[in-house]
């Protein structure tokens, strides 16, 4: 018991202060994390397989991707089919294949050694990518989108590969018969969730609710979580895919935002604590043996990675999409690391070529927060900024938020105003230069006609808490209300009147909050110049 405290106080202690010291510096919390996770197994020599504190680190990528499930809804993943199962099927079909070939004749390794590699190695890291793009917003642009595409279907492709593995250490069971398991399981956990999620959930949580009593609402909320995760688990599958199913089916109810306010610290916490065990993996000792190796297997793993990526995604999407979306998922990911142990576990590869893999993915890990960082100083060096793609927006999903219509002089200041609020926000602006400029300030501004319905709708209007125009063509404002009013869901317009003819054409139009510009002016003017006059006679 001793040992524990002692150890949590140091991982806690050390994470808190090299945090401060790397915020200094710009530097993610991450990097913190893994760094701490190297330097506690260096001190209470923990070795690399620590199965207690992987297991419950294990739960931060568990609540991080039933917090993206709850991002989502059916609906939402039906429209991003192409972006799962088409680029995510090609991403790691390639990677896997090449890295396999690469393995079996240039390394003269064993065929099905070879396999095993080429497919964990195929995956990235679903941890720090997301968390990444989910605290800078980037998830909703037209890359994010195809990032998260693209590591959902790894997080399925994980079934395969673990399935791989049983298959070539298990001389027992045959082929036909893993198969046929696979898709019992497959029917059995589809099947649950969806008459759980249709059924029960909503009537569950309407109990829980009525109790009245916030951690009977948390406790009932994690045990949903837990049980998805290891129904699936149980079925063969990752605990995360079960997470992120549930979260799937919580976004379907109308207690989705509570659950989310209420899970993000347990998330943070317990992600926090799986990068520290990312750290723990790191090998000094072999990293200082081969050095000019590891580099070169990083730098072999990324630049494949990268390659494959960009050359599927280049043509539908341009340069500048492409190279972003695969400079995202260069790295090795946390299932790597699972893949690579169980491998080794299995005998199916030997334990210093696991040991050197397992350094490698990790320090492509390390690598990734700095890429994601400076993702647009990269991309400018390699080609020219677009006209306009790149800046379009093609939002995963976003509630509750405000979509401001223009980035003038009144647009920004109400973006920085609502930065200061802590309010989720999108920007549609249709000129390139200020969505450039909003886009440099790292503010979630799009290029995009407001006046188009199908623009409003990728901005997710019909969820949002308010509309917020702020334009200053007539034309343009009374075209943007009445696309708005046509919407089946009422949506709360926000807008600025000019003059009082414009004011009466917005009240025609039955907008409810119209803000008269020349009023509002004349108020303050007056009241500051009354201050003023009222506070000279106080001093006489």
């Amino acid at each position: 018991m001793d040992n524990l405290l002692a150890l949590i106080l140091s991982a806690t202690a050390i994470a808190t202060v090299l945090n401060i010291i790397l915020k200094r510096f710009n530097i993610p919390t991450i990097i913190g994390y893994i760094f701490t996770g190297f330097a506690i197994a260096s001190l209470y020599d923990l070795g690399k397989n620590n199965d207690s504190l992987n297991h419950v680190a294990e739960f931060g990528i568990v609540f991080l991707m039933f917090t993206i499930g709850l991002e989502f809804s059916l609906k939402h993943l039906l429209s991003m089919k192409k972006d799962v199962f088409l680029n995510g099927f090609f991403q790691v079909a390639l990677v896997g294949g090449i890295i396999s070939l690469s393995a079996e004749y240039v390394f003269d390794m064993d065929k099905k050694s070879a396999i095993i590699i080429g497919y964990a190695l195929a995956l990235s890291s679903t941890a720090i990518v997301l968390k990444i793009m989910n605290d800078t917003g980037t998830i909703h642009t037209v890359h994010g989108r195809k990032v998260l595409g693209i590591l959902l279907f790894q997080d399925i492709a994980v079934i395969p590969i673990l399935l791989m593995i049983n298959i070539f250490s298990n001389v027992n069971s045959s082929l036909s018969e893993l198969l046929l398991e696979t898709a019992i399981s497959v029917v059995i956990i589809l099947g649950l969730m969806y008459l759980i999620g249709k059924y029960l959930l909503d009537r569950f949580l309407s109990l829980v609710v009525w109790a009245d009593t916030e951690e009977i609402f948390i406790a009932a909320v994690l045990m949903l979580v837990v049980g998805a995760s290891f129904l699936a688990h149980s079925l063969g599958f990752s605990y995360s895919l079960g997470a992120f199913l549930a979260g799937m089916m919580m976004a379907e109810t109308k207690y989705k935002h509570q659950i989310e306010a209420d899970l993000v610290p347990f998330r943070d916490i317990l992600l926090g604590l799986f990068f520290i065990t990312v750290g723990m993996q790191i090998d000094m000792s072999l990293i200082m043996q081969q050095t000019l190796i590891i580099v070169m297997l990083v730098v072999a793993l990324m630049s494949i990675k990268i390659a494959v990526v960009f050359a599927i995604l280049v043509s539908p999407l341009g340069n500048r999409v492409a190279l972003k979306t695969a400079l995202a998922l260069a790295q090795g990911g946390e299932f790597s690391l699972a893949v690579l142990a169980l491998a080794s576990s299995s005998a199916l590869i030997a334990p210093s070529v696991a040991q050197a893999l397992i350094v490698t993915v990790v320090l492509s890990m390390i690598a990734t927060p700095f890429i994601l960082k400076n993702m647009k100083t990269i991309v400018d060096l390699v080609t020219k900024e677009p006209t306009v793609g790149d800046f379009r927006i093609h939002s995963s999903g976003i509630k509750d938020h405000i979509v401001v219509c223009g980035y003038g002089k009144l647009g920004q200041e109400i973006v920085y105003r609502l930065k200061k609020m802590n309010v989720n926000f999108i920007v549609l602006e249709h000129d390139i230069n200020l969505v450039k400029l909003g886009q440099e300030r790292g503010e979630p501004v799009y290029f995009g006609n407001a006046a188009e319905k199908s623009i409003l709708q990728k901005a997710f209007v019909q969820d949002a808490k308010a509309v917020i125009i702020a334009i200053n063509n007539e034309k343009k404002l009374i075209l943007l209300c009445e696309i708005l009013k046509s919407f089946d869901e009422k949506i709360k317009i926000v807008a600025k009147a000019s003059d009082y003819d414009e004011k009466k054409l917005l009240k025609s139009l039955h907008v409810e909050h119209i803000i008269n510009e020349g009023r509002e002016a004349a108020k303050a003017l007056l009241h500051m110049a009354m201050e003023e006059k009222d506070t000279a006679l106080s001093h006489h």
